[in-house]
Parts: C-alpha cells; sequence; structure tokens
C-alpha cells in the first residue's frame, strides 16, 4: 500500500494536481455567508433548515444556519445555500 500512496504523490507532483482531485478528501468552499460547496462527500445525514450534517471519508461537517437548502447535488459534490452560521467539522480518528 505504501508504494501506491509514493506514485500518487509523484504523480502529482508532475502533474500539479489537487489531493481532491485523485482521492475522496472532502473540499470545502466557502462563498460568504450564504453559500457551501462540498466536493467528495458521502452522504446526508440530517437535513432540516436550521442544521445540515453531511458524511464524509474524513467526518462529519455540520453547517448551521437560517433557511438552509440543498442545491444542485451530484455524486461528487453538494450546495447548500441559506443564511450559513457556522460550520464546524467532526473528524473521525479511523
Amino acid at each position: 500500500m505504501k508504494k501506491k500512496r509514493n506514485s500518487i504523490s509523484k504523480i502529482d507532483r508532475l502533474l500539479e494536481m489537487p489531493q481532491e482531485v485523485y482521492s475522496n478528501v472532502p473540499k470545502i468552499t466557502i462563498t460568504g455567508f450564504n453559500e457551501t460547496i462540498i466536493e467528495n462527500f458521502k452522504g446526508i445525514l440530517e437535513y432540516e433548515d436550521y442544521y445540515i450534517r453531511i458524511n464524509t471519508e474524513l467526518g462529519i461537517i455540520n453547517i448551521n444556519g437560517f433557511e438552509l437548502k440543498l442545491e444542485n447535488m451530484t455524486n461528487d459534490d453538494i450546495k447548500v445555500t441559506g443564511k450559513i452560521e457556522s460550520i464546524d467539522i467532526e473528524r473521525s480518528f479511523d
């Protein structure tokens, strides 16, 4: 397994590819206080208009706010809009 990680790392350096492109590591993009895009998510654990919990490979992302909505969901990414007050991460240590 170690050889595979090293070869990915060498390819990454050669092509200058971001880690989230070739792995399941989540990427969170926050635009102001009204939009968040999460790439490489595994599933939605809870969804209310004031609280959303999203499962990822590294843990759970909690989004708190008002009038929260899930938009533009694909197999790879999800867009959350609304009045976002806070985002926190529950990291899993496997």
